[in-house]
């Protein structure tokens, strides 16, 4: 009877790819893991780490499992597990990443005091008036004019966006990044977009046909609305 080779070990140029067989019990890929580990020993201290990948496929693990997978890797002074992959999410992964993907229309005029927050991205059919706030965790579109406090990406993600169809803001910010209010009487622009270039730390506008070049992901816009 053949045995299934049940953990496949390659390495790459970035370390070690573990791939574990997801057909199998869990408490027998951590077995044969400790076996295949144990044949080449314990590294000497002075070695390099060296970073270890493991993809479950089709795979599902809790924490305390990887906890365990972890464990066994760590024994080994010279490998580090950088991260693991699986095809496989929860039902509330599911619903969070939806969420966070998901696309909020709002038809309205948002007026001084009023802050709109939503999860993920945020339209804005209408204008955003002095005083008025408009936050979202993905990126922020404004189909009118866009006159008041803009915060695109809020949870951090400094990748986000803030496009409008006349940019006036009294504040823009991308992430932790801040833009300063415009000078006095300055005049607005017409379809342009904000965004944080990474190599100067900074939020920068430009025309919307450039960004998307820049932040290519924002082609998916017009399919996700038309998905719902």
């Amino acid at each position: 009877m053949t045995n299934i080779q049940k953990i496949m070990i390659k390495g790459t140029r970035d370390g070690l790819t573990l791939h574990l067989d997801d057909q199998c019990s869990f408490p027998s890929i951590l077995k044969e893991l400790e076996h295949k580990l144990s044949i080449n020993g314990v590294a000497e201290e002075d070695q390099p780490m060296i970073r270890v990948t493991i993809q479950l496929g089709n795979r599902y693990l809790t924490e305390e499992q990887k906890e365990e997978l972890i464990a066994v890797i760590r024994d080994k002074q010279q490998l580090v597990v950088d991260h693991i992959e699986s095809n496989v999410i929860t039902r509330q992964e599911a619903l969070e990443w939806k969420e966070n993907t998901a696309i909020t229309p709002i038809v309205k005029t948002v007026r001084s005091g009023q802050v709109i927050k939503v999860r993920g991205d945020l339209l804005v059919i209408g204008d955003v008036n002095p005083g008025g706030q408009v936050v979202a965790s993905g990126n922020v579109f404004v189909m009118g004019k866009l006159r008041g406090v803009a915060h695109a990406g809020n949870d951090g993600d400094t990748q986000a966006v803030v496009a409008a169809s006349y940019m006036q803001p009294t504040q823009l910010r991308i992430g932790e990044h801040v833009s300063r209010s415009p000078d006095a009487g300055t005049e607005g622009v017409y379809m342009e977009c904000a965004y944080v270039e990474e190599s100067q730390e900074n939020i920068l506008i430009d025309r919307l046909q450039e960004i998307v070049k820049k932040r290519p992901e924002l082609a998916s816009f017009e399919r996700r609305m038309s998905n719902g």
